[in-house]
């Protein structure tokens, strides 16, 4: 892995592939560090002629975090927002999109397949329509428009997000980790307890920072609804999104796909909220083949 500065502060990446292969962005999700997008998927698109690059979004990982402002009230800031207040924030979707963006700048990219994944799918989406001379196409993956009224996730889904471990130890946080991706998980794909284990502790291993989550969801509060703004996304766009995501029920990807103009979905019976390696194949071919297209 590798550190760069870009929009004025530091990313974390690594990149797998060719740099004389066209460039696809790996976006990730809500707290989420690079290394939840599989290296079997990162090495699968590479080997189908694409320079992959993955990367900590900022207050995640090893990018820059936001430590300084400190602990948002994300329930105060919540209830402001249904006030018609204005909410106090250190940053937007649209700084982590200008992120992604000073990133390929600094990997001398002019323009990359933006892939992006949950909150990642939302930059993703800014991207594409904030950045259309870097974007070569949108693909939004388990993602959302915002659009009030859009169905909610389950409850213990949801209920996850503000969840928090029995204690600090070691131990406790990785009980906890593995809860989340249970419960937010793929029922038609589930995990191997040793290997869902084996990526819950790389994960707090590498950095367990649960400040840098509550600081990106009252980004996408803040940010507002996207509804609009995909609208003008002329970059063909893909949705992709699993048909038993209980974080972002299905209806969410078919609201951005029915969105932006011409874009096309498709949805997998069995997927939940996150990358199960049995369907790296799927994803594989499913973004080697639009991507090409496009």
């Amino acid at each position: 892995m590798a550190r760069t500065k870009a929009n004025g502060i530091e990313i974390e990446y690594e990149t797998f592939g060719s740099r004389k292969d066209p460039a696809l962005l790996l976006i990730m999700g809500l707290g989420a560090q690079l290394t939840l997008w599989p290296e079997s998927l990162c090495e699968g698109l590479a080997a189908r002629g694409f320079f992959v690059v993955r990367y900590d979004n900022r207050d995640v990982g090893l990018s820059t975090d936001f430590d300084s402002w400190g602990l948002p009230d994300v329930m105060g800031a919540f209830a402001r927002l249904m006030k018609g207040e204005k909410v106090d924030t250190p940053y937007l979707l649209l700084d982590m999109a200008a992120d992604a963006t000073g990133l390929l700048e600094a990997l001398d990219i002019d323009r990359a397949h933006m892939v992006g994944a949950s909150m990642g799918g939302m930059i993703a989406q800014v991207i594409a329509a904030a950045y259309p001379q870097h974007t070569r196409s949108l693909v939004s993956i388990m993602s959302t428009s915002g659009r009030p009224g859009l169905p909610m996730g389950k409850p213990e889904a949801v209920a996850m997000l503000a969840a928090q471990p029995e204690g600090t130890e070691r131990e406790q946080l990785i009980a906890h980790g593995i809860k989340l991706r249970t419960v937010i998980g793929s029922p038609g794909f589930p995990s191997d307890p040793a290997t869902l284990r084996t990526l819950v502790e790389r994960n707090i291993d590498r950095r367990y920072y649960p400040p840098g989550a509550a600081r990106q969801y009252l980004a996408i509060m803040a940010s507002g609804p996207r509804v609009d703004l995909l609208k003008t996304v002329k970059a063909p766009t893909l949705v992709l999104h699993g048909d038993d995501d209980p974080l972002l029920p299905v209806e969410c990807g078919r609201d951005v796909a029915s969105l932006v103009p011409g874009a096309k979905i498709e949805t997998y019976p069995g997927w939940g909220h996150d990358v199960p390696e049995q369907m790296v194949p799927r994803l594989v071919e499913s973004l080697s083949s639009f991507c090409k297209a496009a």
